[in-house]
């Protein structure tokens, strides 16, 4: 298989190990730069060039398209899925999946279990907006955050409100959701691929902090999920599209509950903590559902 990961850096940790785990099975693979992509569009066909040569014949891309260049990333992907090549996250799936209002919005609309969420705009309403969510603390969330950052916790009503009229006034968008504290700062990543949860930590907040996330300080160890917990990161996964992603749950009283669908998961911290070699899980998914993609268009041609 000729394949093409999509990422601003080889070097990084997850990168290199899916070049790794490519080459080891026998693929052809190169990392390519998305910003360095540039794209002919007509009606007569799609092109893409790299660094002044044409881009073409690549039968799967896996992006790992930061959020930072989330927009042209995704553009380029589009333009890789019109252009024939399978990815196992799609450019409306990763769109869908790092707004996260819409994502919550899609995912209660099928009944996964959140966190309660409410989202206003007008300062007017700010003191209504908290009290449907309910008594503090309260969890603030910049909409399109990671790992970890512009994530708050207010301990008053009172703190609660400045925080969101000073988010208001740089003009940031944001979620407010309810504080699970039997949860105790504590998170599973579930690493889905396809039908399967390959690999789970549980993460747990360094003490004077409720972020759990390992980029702040929290510490992880290897976990066996629960069958609802796995039914439920799966189920999360595939109602957005991605065949590729990290769910991070919250376990609460009432069941597992979906804080987060990260569409370009870092391997790195799941690799380390569980032993799973999670890359090459990702490029055997990849490979099988892009040889089936070409049978199904071989087929469809032969029909034809």
């Amino acid at each position: 298989m000729k394949l093409a990961i999509l990422s601003r850096n080889g070097k990084l940790y997850s990168t290199r190990r899916l070049v790794e785990a490519a080459r080891e099975r026998g693929h052809s693979v190169r990392v390519l730069d998305p910003l360095r992509c540039y794209l002919r569009i007509s009606s007569d066909g799609f092109d893409m060039r790299y660094k002044g040569k044409p881009l073409a014949g690549y039968e799967a891309v896996v992006p790992r398209v930061g959020a930072s260049v989330t927009r042209y990333g995704c553009a380029v992907l589009r333009q890789f899925e019109l252009m024939g090549s399978y990815s196992p996250n799609s450019a409306a799936a990763i769109v869908r999946a790092r707004d996260k209002l819409r994502c919550h919005q899609v995912l209660a609309a099928e009944g996964i279990g959140l966190p309660v969420t409410v989202f206003g705009d007008n300062p007017d309403d700010t003191g209504d907006l908290l009290a449907m969510l309910g008594p503090a603390p309260h969890v603030i969330k910049l909409n399109e955050g990671t790992q970890g950052a512009g994530v708050m916790l207010t301990e008053k009503p009172s703190a609660s409100r400045a925080a969101i009229e000073t988010l208001r006034g740089l003009y940031a968008n944001f979620l407010v959701q309810e504080f699970i504290a039997e949860a105790k700062g504590a998170d599973l990543r579930c690493f889905v691929v396809g039908e399967r949860v390959v690999a789970a930590m549980r993460r747990q907040a360094p003490a004077g902090d409720f972020r759990s996330n390992l980029h702040r300080g929290g510490s992880a160890k290897k976990v066996r999920p629960t069958r609802a917990e796995v039914e439920t990161a799966v189920r999360a996964a595939r109602i957005l599209g991605l065949g590729v992603a990290g769910v991070d749950l919250i376990r609460s009283e009432r069941g597992p509950l979906v804080l987060e669908v990260n569409s370009s998961p870092g391997l790195e911290g799941i690799e380390m903590v569980t032993g799973v070699d999670v890359a090459g899980a990702v490029i055997e998914h990849v490979a099988a559902r892009a040889a089936a993609a070409q049978r199904s268009r071989n087929t469809d041609l032969t029909d034809s």
